[in-house]
């Protein structure tokens, strides 16, 4: 069945990001501003008024938000701490709430993904295909037990796996795929999991920032043999810390579980080979503070409604930023995903398009009183430890990587606003509309 699109200017392809797109910028300079909003008035940088003054431009994207559920469910168990009860009310609510057979909480998310590793139980010398632009816990716990990330680009425009150069990648060695569902934005998990399954591969999933996100109806953290969330408290889900593991065998829960939480072999069945282990585990101590699982109860029980909201009000920016010239939202533009948003809202500038480069722009857009950066991430396959064979039970190849160097070199944060503010949105497109009318003056600054 042929895929739905919905055109917002996602550009979602590598190779047409990375081509020129001189015809269009030609045509647009031809056009010139004078009819473009904004054209008359004089920008924040050269003397003008600034156009954000809404009063919660300072407070909008604040998170977490806590409320009285938030308080009295901490309350509770402050005034009555006997046991880890929450901790089982919190996995067995999540299993309804993204249809997995299996759970367990973990203290953060990297306890969830080290405890993934482990249960692997792959050789050493194993290859997990994994991207270059995430956090650390996505990659580094895998030295822990000899297998060996074979570092993979991102499509510059989706921040996601770069399913076209993993194929460039595989080896022998490779065993799994691990993409990461980049600031709630799901991976096209579908394309993923048939390449997987025609090279044999495993596929996981870190989806420590796609709480409740899916793909054609299918949350993201089920597409694969195991998933991994975090309740970090920036996330989507905060539990100040925590996170959570997904697994769809029952052999993978109850080695995952066993490598990090001693008390708990006792409660699976009789025949199981880890049962032996009670009291002692096989390494670690993962279990997750009740408190944070008390937190996490609260917070999932709205965000749904968060969610929905929150996506509403991004698109009330983004429909009016992205008919821009040169500017471009994170997305795929398929209408079979379900995203949410999270910690930003990630625009990229095309600077030949747009005629001037990203530093003029967020330049130009913080003298208007625009929260906005040149945004650049941390990428693995550069940090030093990846360099020094002696922690690798085989170095990792360090490769060049241009769509996260792209990425790195046009990405434009705004912040995701929490709460509800259609004026301070406004704003910020009139802010925009304001600098774009004067990019022609701001290009030969």
């Amino acid at each position: 069945m042929q895929r739905k699109t919905v055109d917002r200017k996602s550009g979602s392809s590598r190779r047409n990001f990375l081509k020129s797109t001189g015809a269009l910028a030609a045509g647009l300079s031809l056009a010139g501003t004078s009819t473009v909003k904004g054209a008359t008035e004089t920008l924040a940088l050269n003397g003008g008024p600034k156009t954000i003054t809404h009063p919660s431009a300072g407070t909008a994207a604040k998170w977490p938000l806590w409320g009285k559920d938030e308080e009295k469910a901490v309350l509770d168990i402050v005034r009555n701490p006997a046991g880890y009860g929450q901790i089982a009310l919190l996995e067995k609510e999540w299993k309804a709430f993204i249809n997995t057979p299996y759970a367990k909480a973990h203290c953060n998310g990297t306890g969830a993904l080290t405890a993934m590793f482990f249960a692997l139980d792959l050789p050493p010398g194993s290859e997990i295909m994994v991207p270059s632009y995430t956090f650390f816990a996505t990659i580094v716990p895998m030295r822990l037990f000899g297998l060996v990330p074979v570092f993979v680009d991102i499509n510059p425009r989706t921040l996601n796996f770069d399913l076209e150069d993993a194929k460039k990648r595989l080896t022998k060695n490779t065993k799994a795929v691990l993409p990461v569902h980049w600031i709630g934005l799901p991976c096209e998990m579908d394309h993923i999991c048939d390449w997987a399954k025609e090279k044999g591969l495993i596929v996981l999933e870190d989806a420590c920032h796609a709480h409740g996100a899916k793909l054609k109806g299918k949350a993201m953290g089920t597409w694969s043999r195991m998933g991994a969330f975090s309740f970090q408290c920036s996330k989507p889900l905060p539990g100040i810390e925590g996170g959570m593991g997904t697994y769809q065998d029952k052999a993978d829960y109850e080695r995952a579980t066993t490598y990090g939480h001693y008390g708990l072999p006792s409660s699976f069945p009789k025949d199981s080979e880890y049962r032996k282990f009670q009291g002692t585990g096989l390494g670690v101590k993962l279990r997750m503070h009740p408190l944070a699982a008390a937190l996490v109860r609260s917070q999932l029980r709205g965000l749904a409604e968060r969610t929905r909201k929150g996506a509403a009000q991004v698109r009330r920016l983004n429909d009016r930023l992205v008919k821009l010239p040169g500017l471009y939202e994170q997305t795929y533009g398929r209408s079979d995903m379900e995203r949410l948003h999270y910690a930003w809202n990630m625009l990229f500038i095309d600077e030949k398009e747009t005629g001037m480069s990203r530093a003029q722009a967020v330049k130009a857009l913080q003298a208007e009183g625009v929260r906005t950066s040149n945004t650049t991430y941390r990428l693995q396959h550069k940090c030093a430890l990846y360099a020094e064979a002696k922690w690798w039970h085989h170095a990792p190849v360090i490769p060049e990587l241009p769509g996260s160097e792209q990425a790195n070199a046009t990405a434009m944060g705004l912040p995701y606003f929490t709460s509800e503010v259609p004026e301070l949105c406004d704003q910020y497109v009139k802010a925009f509309e304001k600098v774009w009318a004067h990019r022609k003056e701001l290009g030969k600054a």
